[in-house]
């Protein structure tokens, strides 16, 4: 299947979301949720039809030779369909993140001044195999008042129009527009190029992949991006660290669901930990068939330990591969982090209070634990509801993007006749 993109078409597509996007800003709170609610219904209905265009994609992937992993990410049920029909339920009932007087004053000559918070337009989501994220960025894109031009990946393209299709029919029952949710139906990237210059139309991009398409949109956009990371995330075992706990943690974080951004893709291990809890560190890998990539030192000691090259400190598995660093002292631990994490999720695991300040302080990420699992990292178990991407940058919004993250502000002055 080869669909071509045409500049025209896609063009019109974003200028449609920013005229929808106008008049998406005037609606109520009530109007917004009850749209939610009927989007969460007419999906439920509709399953059928989304699970017979699922079935093209897997026979395509199947065919391309997909992973399991890979296959279990595009793949829909009816199960999964309710989940995420559930899930707009849930962001109809958080709270609107616009309208919201952020801080307020008067000055001098009487001049009222409210910072003021409102949605930031027309959100481009480009994202890659999973069709859930059709919806879930949809939800959360249209709670916050905001438009969204959707790009999904050429794997998941089918479902994807399946599910917008349902989504425009459900929304012409509603005080919504359709036109506030576009998808880019085509498998050209020369569409997510043209996305990626369209900043008189689109307010802000949002990447949700891999490396390789996070740094095409980052490093080519001209329109402001707002950067999710893939996820090279550590657990540092220090040497006062409580053996059951930091086993119980590393099996969580790397065994859970591997295939997430938020899963343990290294485990640096200092050496007197290492020392004395070697024999239950082995039985601990054996029995969740757990592959280890590690150094000289960690190789000399655990069974059928691959040595580790450069790419697998950088590497981002997303599968039962780990790899394994030891060190000396935290500090080793931060240094290697600095090099090669991505500022996503990193953990310390201690009862040095501490050798804990000191790592939670130095290293640079947008989520830090003690001596808890990487794998909270996520929108939901952090309480926000939901969320559209992890950001691993510092500016706007940094960790899970719920929505507040989809909000800027506005300064909203109110005078009678004052002049400067």
């Amino acid at each position: 299947m080869t669909l071509t993109a045409n500049k025209t078409n896609v063009e019109e597509q974003a200028i449609a979301a920013k005229k929808a996007a106008k008049s998406l800003s005037l609606l109520t709170t009530e109007e917004k949720n009850e749209a939610l609610l009927t989007l969460a219904s007419t999906l439920e209905e509709q399953f059928g039809n989304i699970l017979e265009a699922n079935e093209k994609d897997l026979d395509r992937g199947r065919e391309k030779g997909f992973d399991e992993a890979f296959m279990d990410r595009l793949s829909l049920s009816k199960e999964r369909i309710f989940d995420f029909a559930n899930g707009l339920r849930e962001v109809s009932e958080l709270e609107d993140p616009t309208g919201l007087t952020v801080s307020g004053w008067t000055l001098e000559n009487d001049l009222d001044v409210a910072k003021v918070t409102v949605p930031l337009g027309v959100i481009g989501m480009i994202y890659e195999a999973r069709p859930n994220v059709t919806v879930d960025a949809t939800g959360l894109a249209l709670k916050s008042g905001n438009a969204i031009v959707l790009k999904g990946g050429s794997n998941a393209i089918t479902s994807n129009k399946a599910i917008v299709d349902v989504m425009h029919k459900a929304l012409e029952k509603t005080k919504i527009p359709k036109e506030a949710v576009q998808f880019i139906n085509t498998t050209d990237r020369e569409a997510t190029q043209q996305l990626f210059t369209m900043k008189e139309h689109v307010d802000v991009l949002i990447p949700r992949g891999g490396g390789a398409l996070i740094n095409a949109v980052v490093n080519n956009a001209t329109v402001p991006v707002l950067e999710t990371g893939v996820g090279n995330c550590h657990i540092y075992i220090d040497k006062e660290a409580d053996t059951k706990m930091a086993l119980s943690i590393l099996v969580n974080a790397k065994t859970d669901r591997p295939a997430v951004c938020n899963a343990a893709e290294t485990v640096i291990i200092h050496r007197d930990w290492l020392a004395e809890n070697k024999e239950q560190l082995i039985e601990t890998f054996n029995k969740y068939n757990i592959t280890v990539h590690g150094d000289e030192e960690a190789c000399a000691v655990i069974p059928d330990c691959t040595p580790a090259g450069e790419e697998d400190w950088a590497n981002e598995y997303l599968s039962l591969d780990i790899a394994v660093k030891t060190a000396d002292t935290a500090a080793d631990a931060i240094n290697h982090i600095e090099k090669y994490g991505t500022k996503h999720s990193e953990a310390i695991i201690t009862d040095n209070k501490e050798t804990a300040k000191m790592f939670m302080t130095l290293v640079d990420a947008a989520a830090i634990y003690h001596n808890a699992s990487t794998r909270f990292t996520d929108g939901s178990a952090l309480g926000f509801g939901a969320e559209i991407g992890i950001s691993t940058q510092k500016l706007h919004a940094r960790g899970p993007m719920g929505l507040p993250a989809l909000t800027t502000v506005k300064y909203m002055m109110t005078g009678n006749g004052q002049t400067r």
